[in-house]
């Protein structure tokens, strides 16, 4: 009976434990453009979850084998049953943290712990006034670079929007001038400055540099 209530107890940490790090890894980690569905059945297919779930029942089928009793024995089998739940019900949240504390309406090439002077601060900044000049769509996570290269920013849609066809209106009204549009990709210019937007699945790329200057930024080859 002890050891029962022993092995009880450890499936239901390992199960609890499984469900904290499911949690973490997806406020870090986890896809803010999928489903809460699609989060979670990448977990169990691809992920650590699936490994913490087979442990998990594991103990619980010890534990089932070895309990006198018949309540101990339903108790082992609804823990992997409620692991599952609750790993479906905090995916949401975890998805919720993420997009709160890595995501912004703008794009930022300017922080305050980056060097102030320099050509690279300088570039920087020039790259974030032309941002600041435009009106954006998406959420801007970190990824991306700046430079005396210009600044480019990566960004992901959460609804069904024209990137380009944003930008084709956005940018004249703001002062600027299309220089090149196709149908992924378009350039403006203004004031000694240019502008690219390249348009990717479930997002895209801008960038904002000299005018001289060509954007480096493209889509990655998945999102070609």
């Amino acid at each position: 009976m002890v050891a029962t209530v022993g092995l009880l107890v450890v499936e239901t940490a390992l199960a609890v434990v499984g469900v904290l790090i499911h949690y973490s890894f997806t406020a870090e980690y986890g896809d803010v453009t999928a489903s809460a569905f699609e989060s979670f059945r990448g977990v169990f297919t691809g992920g650590i979850g699936g490994l913490a779930l087979a442990i998990v029942g594991l103990v619980g089928l010890v534990t089932t084998l070895v309990s006198p009793r018949r309540w101990l024995r339903a108790v082992a089998l609804g823990v992997p049953v409620l692991m599952v739940v609750g790993t479906f019900a905090v995916t949401p949240a975890a998805l919720q943290k993420k997009f709160d504390l890595q995501y912004d309406t703008t794009p930022q090439c300017v922080f305050d712990e980056e060097p102030t002077t320099g050509p690279g601060a300088v570039a920087a900044r020039q790259s974030q006034e032309a941002f600041d000049s435009i009106d954006h769509v998406g959420y801007f996570g970190g990824g991306g670079g700046s430079g005396v290269g210009g600044c480019d920013r990566t960004f992901i849609l959460m609804d069904d929007v024209d990137v380009l066809q944003h930008y084709r209106t956005a940018l004249p009204e703001a002062g600027w001038q299309v220089v090149e549009d196709d149908d992924r990709h378009l350039r403006a210019e203004r004031d000694a400055m240019a502008f690219e937007v390249f348009a990717c699945d479930r997002g895209g790329v801008i960038w904002a540099g000299a005018d001289g200057d060509a954007g480096q930024s493209r889509c990655g080859p998945s999102e070609q």
